[in-house]
């Protein structure tokens, strides 16, 4: 069943091709109907599902891939993170997918300042290998952390920092590329003799050196008078820099001429780029305004003073960021409610320097009554959560749409010269405003480039219609400005329609010509840039049928159902990041796209779209697709649109034990906590299994238990034991009349960690409160990873029973696990839905480290001042369901109160074990190269006197057997330096 754009034909070449790729390649190969939907789309409004999916290992591969589709007349589609916002990397072809294996930076010259590279290099790992060095790649994107260079070099990409770096064009020396007939060549400039030796000779290369010499006699007054005249340009073939007749000394380069072509005239294998010193320092202004176009207005005066870039956001950005837990602490450094921001970047060696044009621009701005406030953001520090902000700017606007009415990319890459931006833009929103279209506004001032997305839902053929009228309103808006109607981010089948009147006739037939040299047979990633298809063909949303009939266990309401859920992702690729945040461990580790957040996404909208969308989840291609996700949640608050994964995979899972039946293993798991009080009360003996090498074969082989994985030791006695036979302690003169509290003694630290749980009442009880510990229940967290929802919403009920018993109004519910404890506030309110007493339970959950610094600040707790050698470090890693739900900033503000200490928090993403993820023998090593991309790294690194915290049971474990470090929790450390009574 196709979902996305016109099925391919299957024609009797297309098994041939698969049989000739997998003789051929070293690298994967894929025709299955999963995978083929997943490269249906990237990050634009369009779909078209291609015939099959290649992944070369290395520039043989391309080349092998390049032949074989050209001898079967199928065309290709090169694609690296397919975050394209025009529709670039979908195509009715063969998808060579360059980012997973060719990601090698082959050489790096800090001598040179160049870099040769494969397509695959993200700029952000490129930067990092050239940071030690003082270097950086001068583009700088908005999605530097996924964006390869292979696709910036096929769109040209530019970034904030265009206005002193420029474009990539400007940044290609050399490029190894793959021609349509599968020969090779090296692109770099030429001079005139060697151009006309290469012409000479009679292959493809040739053809090049030979015609388009020719083209751009023939055409000289066309290429000198139809290019826009504004600098910055991503849109046709690059005719210009090839006009050399009045410039012979110019050497003839064609590695910058197919900059920019998309993909449509050569595949590049390797590229020498060149690299940019790094300033030491940035500084910048953030001018406060009370209008989007009073920000405009501002723009000429930050220019005036030479910053590195100028960057606008507006309200709608600003308000989305608040709701979201990874960027809400912008609102804690702004002053007031401004309607929109304007960032001015000034970067260098000197800070001196830097902070005078700071104040430069303020009193400028004041002087012209610009803005009501600047604010000087000098440190890293201070400059956090501003730049994360403004780098997520698309993906919070995104997160704005509501079913099928999105923002959407199809006039938003326009630019005009800066000093007539403000005038352009009042301009372009009466054009919106006549049509009634609301919009977000933010991108580059400094470079007349602003980002708008006017929201149209296209599941509505009127609203389609809008949007066209809009589109050709604008191309006719921005031409009458002498500006260009794709600035940064390319053509593709957004906007290459428009480019014969952008053009004119006769430079848009040269481009023509230039297609017809490179590419004769119409091969490469045909319909862009030239001879394209209305840009209303292959709609996304339009191609999706009405979903079929499927009752869900976990409420889905507030996202349209559980296809809304998942249709939520518009393919943006923050998931596809690496070397920060959690999401998505298992796509760090594999760097396949079916792993990521975007790819089960994608392949889960197939499947609740077929007509019987519960037998569709029941197939066992969709489990594998969704079997490495590590339900981490990390995707619920780092993905900008909320895809909420976890949950997703519990419902398809509850439907496939529907269809398949429970795995004995699954059970085991979901009844843990059975397992674990029983373990208990049966210690010593309990804990043969994980010390003899038969049982644990035996284990691996009945139940697939991982050999090499160290099991938990169960502790005879266990916390509850340890509460009933002690006597309840609460110092007086605290004030502890009615201050109860519920302990929820959680079905993994109470068997196996009870000191941990000794140490949260204890200091609680000194903090003043009387706590009521509550061992009878189970949160279903263990459940619901293994798709048992009607399991979990029963330990759910019963739960909730045992947490109002005995509890005031209001009193906190708290526990030490954080998976445990987040689930009441998450999980509970999706298995409950509409359940006033489920909210009122979630409203209850605090986290413990939450009231201990309270007791610490009012005095009711003290710690000594001995509690730590003076500078003490302190390594902290915190839970991933902590991360997602409310951050960290409680326990680390705890764990700074301890004297002594001195408290880093560990740059790592997921542990890796993910509750019993990490225990099962076919996901153990996933789980080990987790835990290897830089949490072990990290903690290795730390000198043994460090102490190493983590607050989850799962980080603990996975910590002590991959560096065989203890990790020890928060509340442990606290305990200690508590004063002695």
């Amino acid at each position: 069943m196709t979902l996305t754009g016109p099925e391919p034909t299957r024609a009797p070449e297309i098994p041939s091709l698969e049989r000739r790729l997998r003789r051929d390649l070293d690298g994967e190969v894929r025709f299955d109907d999963h995978t083929r939907h997943l490269f249906s789309r990237d990050a634009s409004m369009y779909a078209i599902t291609p015939v099959g999916v290649a992944f070369p290992r290395h520039a043989g591969d391309v080349q092998a891939a390049v032949a074989a589709a050209a001898e079967h007349g199928v065309p290709l589609v090169p694609r690296g993170a397919g975050t394209s916002l025009a529709g670039q990397t979908v195509g009715a072809g063969l998808v060579l997918d360059l980012s997973r294996h060719m990601r090698r930076i082959v050489e790096l010259d800090p001598e040179a300042r160049t870099a040769l590279v494969e397509p695959g290099v993200v700029q952000d790992q490129l930067n990092r290998a050239a940071a030690p060095h003082g270097l950086m790649f001068g583009p700088d994107t908005s999605t530097s952390n996924r964006a390869t260079l292979g696709g910036m070099i096929g769109n040209n990409s530019a970034g904030s920092g265009s206005l002193r770096h420029g474009m990539t064009i400007d940044h290609v020396r050399a490029l190894d590329v793959v021609l349509s007939d599968a020969s090779t060549a090296r692109l770099a400039p030429v001079d005139e003799a060697e151009r006309a030796r290469r012409a000479r000779s009679g292959t493809r290369e040739g053809a090049l050196y030979r015609e388009l010499p020719r083209l751009v006699r023939e055409n000289a007054d066309a290429i000198a008078e139809g290019f826009p005249a504004f600098w910055r340009r991503a849109c046709g073939y690059r005719l210009d820099r090839l006009a050399r007749l009045a410039r012979p000394e110019e050497p003839f380069d064609l590695a910058k001429f197919v900059v920019g072509s998309e993909g449509t005239l050569v595949l590049t294998t390797r590229a020498l780029v060149d690299l940019v010193p790094k300033p030491r320092r940035t500084v910048i202004a953030v001018g406060h305004f009370t209008s989007t176009q009073a920000a405009i207005e501002a723009t000429e005066d930050a220019l005036a003073c030479e910053p590195a870039a100028v960057e606008l956001m507006d309200r709608t950005i600003l308000d989305l960021s608040r709701r979201r837990i990874e960027y809400a602490s912008l609102s804690t450094h702004l002053e007031g409610d401004p309607d929109a921001l304007l960032f001015v970047s000034f970067t260098g060696d000197d800070e001196g320097e830097l902070r005078a044009s700071l104040d430069r621009l303020t009193a400028l701005w004041k002087r012209h009554g610009h803005g009501y406030h600047t604010l000087h953001a000098v440190t890293p520090e201070q400059q956090g959560a501003l730049l994360k902000v403004r780098k997520a700017g698309l993906g919070l606007l995104m997160a704005a749409s509501e079913g099928t009415r999105r923002p959407l990319a199809f006039v938003e890459d326009t630019a005009v010269d800066p000093a007539r931006l403000a005038d352009y833009t009042r301009d372009f929103k009466a054009v919106l405003d006549r049509h009634g279209l609301e919009a977000g506004f933010y991108g580059h001032c400094s470079v007349g480039c602003l980002h708008i997305r006017p929201f149209v839902d296209l599941a509505d053929p009127a609203q389609e219609r809008t949007m066209r009228a809009v589109a050709e309103e604008i191309r006719d808006l921005v031409v009458a400005y002498g500006g260009v109607n794709s600035s940064e981010h390319g053509d593709g089948l957004a906007r290459s329609e428009f480019n014969r009147q952008i053009f004119g006739d006769r430079l848009y037939g040269a481009m023509r010509e230039v297609k017809r040299v490179f590419d004769p047979d119409n091969l490469m990633n045909p319909g862009k840039i030239v001879d394209a298809p209305a840009m209303t063909d292959n709609l996304r949303d339009a191609a999706l049928p009405e979903p079929g009939p499927l009752r869900t266990r976990l409420s889905f309401e507030v996202t349209g159902g559980m296809r809304g859920a998942a249709d939520r992702c518009m393919n943006i690729g923050l998931c596809r990041k690496s070397g920060s945040g959690v999401m998505c461990p298992s796509y760090m580790a594999t760097k396949d796209e079916e792993d990521s957040t975007r790819g089960r996404a994608g392949a889960l909208v197939k499947a609740l779209s077929e007509p019987d969308p519960k037998r569709a989840l029941g197939d066992e291609r969709l489990h594998e697709i969704l079997d490495a996700c590590l339900m981490c949640k990390a995707c619920k608050s780092e993905c900008p649109l909320g895809v909420d994964m976890a949950t997703l995979k519990s419902e398809a899972l509850s439907h496939h034990h529907d269809l398949h039946g429970v795995p004995l293993r699954s059970r085991v798991f979901g009844a843990i906590r059975a397992l674990n009080r029983l373990g208990s009360a049966t210690a010593p003996l309990s804990n043969l299994p994980g010390r003899v090498p038969a049982l644990r074969r035996l284990m691996e082989r009945w139940l697939g238990i991982a050999r090499a994985r160290p099991l938990p030791v169960f502790a005879r006695r266990n916390l509850t034991r340890w509460h009933r036979r002690r006597t309840t302690r609460v110092p007086s003169g605290t004030g502890a009349e009615g201050r109860t509290l519920t302990f929820l003694a959680d079905s993994f630290t109470t068997y196996t960690e009870p000191a941990v749980g000794r140490a949260a009442i204890e200091l609680l009880e000194r903090a003043g409160w009387r706590v009521r510990l509550e061992s009878r229940g189970c949160c279903g967290r263990s459940s619901l990873s293994k798709g048992l929802v009607d399991e979990a919403k029963a330990k759910a009920v019963h739960l909730a029973r045992l947490l109002d018993e005995g509890a005031g109004p209001g009193s906190p519910v708290v526990g030490c696990e954080p998976s445990c404890l987040m689930t009441l506030r998450d999980e509970h309110l999706a298995l409950r839905p509409g359940d006033p007493a489920a909210r009122e339970l979630a409203g209850r959950v605090r986290q413990i480290e939450e009231l201990l610094a309270e007791a610490l600040d009012d005095g009711r707790l003290r710690l000594r001042d001995d509690a730590w050698p003076a500078s003490r470090r302190l390594l902290y890693h915190g839970h991933c369901h902590q991360k997602a739900e409310v951050g960290t900033a409680a326990t680390v503000a705890l764990l700074r109160r301890i004297p002594g200490a001195r408290v880093e928090e560990a740059d790592a993403g997921c542990c890796g074990m993910a509750g019993s993820f990490g225990f099962e023998s076919e996901h153990y090593e996933l789980s080990m190269t987790v835990g290897r991309d830089r949490l072990f790294p990290a903690v290795e690194a730390e000198p043994e006197d460090t102490v190493v915290v983590a607050s989850g049971v799962s980080c603990r474990q996975q910590i002590a057997h991959g560096t065989a470090r203890r990790a020890w929790h928060p509340l442990e450390l606290v305990r200690a330096a508590l004063e002695t009574e």
